[in-house]
């Protein structure tokens, strides 16, 4: 499992923290493996966590009563999983995160956070920027269903997820992308029939 010490100087989770934030944001976490198809949060389940990805792959899903899942977040850590206040309401989850692989996560009280934020401004500065980098990729993958053709959205989501083709299920990069997983298939091949 990964320490405190060590992903506390990871640049791609904490930015450009002072030594002295990064270090006390990173001693709020609790890092834990997680495994295979294990999940950090349920959609309809309490959750009250901000959670980081350390290492591996996790997708972020909306189910429906029937049991479809539609893919709305790809995450390959290390990273900050979309935060508490973008994926809840009520202090419910809208998503249910699921690891892809096995992996390690940290994980901390959303008021904790807050708490932090109250006491650091680097710290509250940092975690604005990751809400704010969170609103654009919605806002961006938003407009990108609305506004283009299904093979302008495979070229939009090759171009901002240049390596998750080959890193996750075409299944839910077609889900994500707003199409059938035959679509996404032929605009992939265009030559085969």
């Amino acid at each position: 499992m990964q320490s405190v010490s060590s992903f506390e100087r990871d640049r791609r989770i904490f930015g450009d923290l002072a030594t002295a934030d990064a270090h006390a944001l990173a001693r709020a976490f609790e890092a834990r493996t997680i495994a295979k198809a294990q999940h950090l949060a349920r959609q309809g389940d309490p959750d009250d966590k901000e959670y980081i990805l350390l290492s591996g792959k996790m997708v972020s899903l909306i189910g429906d009563a029937e049991g479809r899942e539609v893919c709305v977040g790809f995450f390959v850590g290390p990273c900050v999983i979309t935060p508490n206040l973008a994926r809840t309401a009520g202090a419910t989850s809208l998503v249910s995160l699921r690891a892809e692989t096995d992996g390690h996560a940290a994980s901390v009280d959303a008021t904790v956070l807050l708490d932090l934020m109250r006491g650091f401004p680097a710290i509250e500065d940092w975690a604005n920027a990751i809400l704010r980098a969170e609103l654009a990729r919605k806002t961006s993958r938003e407009w990108s269903l609305a506004a283009l053709k299904a093979k302008e959205r495979l070229e939009w989501f090759r171009s901002r997820y240049p390596d998750h083709e080959t890193l996750f299920n075409h299944s839910q990069i077609s889900s994500f992308l707003g199409m059938t997983p035959v679509t996404l298939s032929r605009l992939r091949n265009p030559g085969r029939k």
